[in-house]
């Protein structure tokens, strides 16, 4: 009787890196094409359709502004996704520890409560930047 082995690894033990790359080529992109002047992005749709922000406008500018060294700046373009950068980081960290293991992601920041909480506060904020009185929140 022949036993067979099969290999968990693969593409998914690399697939850590590959995302890395991407961040860090789009990040790189978004550095030398500045995202302030108009013609080289294109318009967020909901903001074209309804006047408002979405939760992730600003998003580019934050990028731009931080790969330059601009901090302050790119907390004001958008203040919810420069927070949560290091929570990115910290399961990218994860998630490549796993992987190298052949291990699926486990982290309790990934519990059905916790992204309800997280999908919560994107509301919030989403509204309150819309808001006369959360005009500091828009990018």
């Amino acid at each position: 009787m022949t036993t067979v082995r099969t290999w968990r690894g693969g593409r998914s033990r690399w697939a850590p890196y590959a995302v890395l790359a991407v961040a860090a080529g789009a990040a790189g992109y978004v550095a030398l094409v500045d995202p302030n002047h108009p013609g080289h992005y294109p318009t967020c749709p909901f903001y074209a359709l309804t006047g408002d922000y979405c939760p992730g406008c600003g998003s580019l500018r934050m990028i731009h502004a931080l790969t330059h060294g601009h901090v302050a700046e790119a907390f004001g373009r958008n203040a919810l996704a420069f927070v949560t950068l290091p929570l990115l980081g910290y399961l990218w960290v994860r998630w490549t520890v796993a992987a190298r293991r052949d291990r699926p992601l486990q982290a309790k920041i990934l519990q059905p409560w916790a992204i309800i909480v997280f999908a919560v506060v994107i509301v919030v904020f989403w509204v309150v930047r819309n808001l006369p009185a959360g005009h500091a929140l828009a990018p």
